[in-house]
C-alpha cells in the first residue's frame, strides 16, 4: 500500500501537475494540503476521472486539506478538536484500508514571535492531544502532511540562517519532538537516519537547482505500522516540472 502526501500549493492552479504525478506514480492514498479552494471549487470530477475517491475540507484562498483513495474512504472528522471557533481548514481524518489516516497542514507561524507563532504552538498542542487519543485506540494510524517544522539540523540546508524562523525555533522543534515521543515513528528517518532529504524548495534564489531545501513534510506512524514500513521516498523530480508546487510529493509503502 503506497500512501503519499503532497502540498499542492493550489489544487486548481496545479491540477495538471497533480494529475500527471498521479498517473505516473499511482499511489493508493494521497493526502493533499494547501488546496486554496472553497469546498465547491474542489476538482472532484477530475480526481474521479483519475481513479480516486476524495474527501476534502476546503477554504477560500488559503489552507484546505483532502484525502484521495483508490478504494472507499470513510470520513472520521474534519477539523482538529479543541478549538470550536478555529476557522482554518487544516485537518481531515479518514478510515482507509483498515488504517486511520490524518491529513494535516500545520500553521507556518511566521513572523515569530507574535500572534501567528502563538497560534502555531497552540495548534501543535491540540494536535498532540488528538494524536495521544489516536494512539490510545490501539489501531494503525498514519499522521501525515505539511508540518511546517524542520525537526533537526539535518533537515535544513543552512541551519544557522533559520534559527529565528517559526519552522525551526526551539519551541517548534520541541513540540514536534514531544509529539513523536508519544510513540510515533518518523518514517523517513527510520529508513534514512543520516541522509540529507528535503521535501520543500523555495521558488526564489534557485533553491531547487542548488538543492537548498527543507524537510517539512512528514509521515508519523503508530506502533502497529512500524514493522509494515517497507519503503519511503521523495519524488524530488516533480519539483522541477513547469508550474509546479514548491513542495515535493513524499510517500511511504506499507506491506500487508
Amino acid at each position: 500500500m503506497k500512501i503519499a502526501t503532497y502540498n499542492v500549493n493550489g489544487v486548481n492552479g496545479r491540477l495538471p501537475v497533480l494529475l500527471r504525478w498521479l498517473a505516473e506514480t499511482q499511489p493508493d492514498v494521497v493526502c493533499l494540503q494547501e488546496l486554496k479552494a472553497p469546498d465547491e471549487k474542489f476538482p472532484e470530477q477530475a480526481i474521479l476521472d483519475a481513479g480516486y475517491h476524495a474527501i476534502w475540507h476546503g477554504q477560500k484562498s488559503w489552507n484546505g486539506v483532502a484525502i484521495l483513495s483508490r478504494t472507499e474512504i470513510k470520513e472520521l472528522r474534519r477539523g482538529l478538536p479543541g478549538a470550536p471557533d478555529d476557522s482554518h481548514s487544516r485537518y481531515i481524518e479518514a478510515f482507509v484500508n483498515n488504517i486511520v489516516i490524518g491529513c494535516l497542514y500545520l500553521p507556518n507561524g511566521n513572523p515569530a514571535p507574535g500572534p501567528k507563532f502563538d497560534y502555531k504552538l497552540a495548534w501543535f498542542e491540540r494536535l498532540k492531544l488528538h494524536a495521544a487519543g489516536l494512539l490510545a485506540n490501539d489501531i494503525p494510524v498514519v499522521l501525515t502532511g505539511d508540518y511546517n517544522v524542520m525537526p533537526t539540523e539535518l533537515d535544513v540546508y543552512k541551519p544557522e540562517r533559520w534559527v529565528e524562523d517559526a519552522l525551526f525555533r526551539p519551541e517548534t522543534r520541541q513540540a514536534f519532538k514531544t509529539l513523536v515521543e508519544q510513540g510515533w515513528t518518523d518514517a523517513i528517518r527510520k529508513l534514512y537516519p543520516t541522509e540529507k532529504i528535503y521535501t520543500f524548495y523555495d521558488y526564489f534564489r534557485n533553491a531547487y537547482g542548488r538543492d537548498a531545501g527543507l524537510r517539512i513534510d512528514h509521515f508519523l506512524l503508530s506502533p502497529q505500522l512500524n514493522n509494515r514500513l517497507h519503503a519511503a521516498g521523495v519524488d524530488r523530480n516533480v519539483r522541477g516540472w513547469e508550474k509546479t508546487s514548491d513542495h515535493c510529493p513524499v510517500w511511504i509503502e506499507l506491506t500487508p
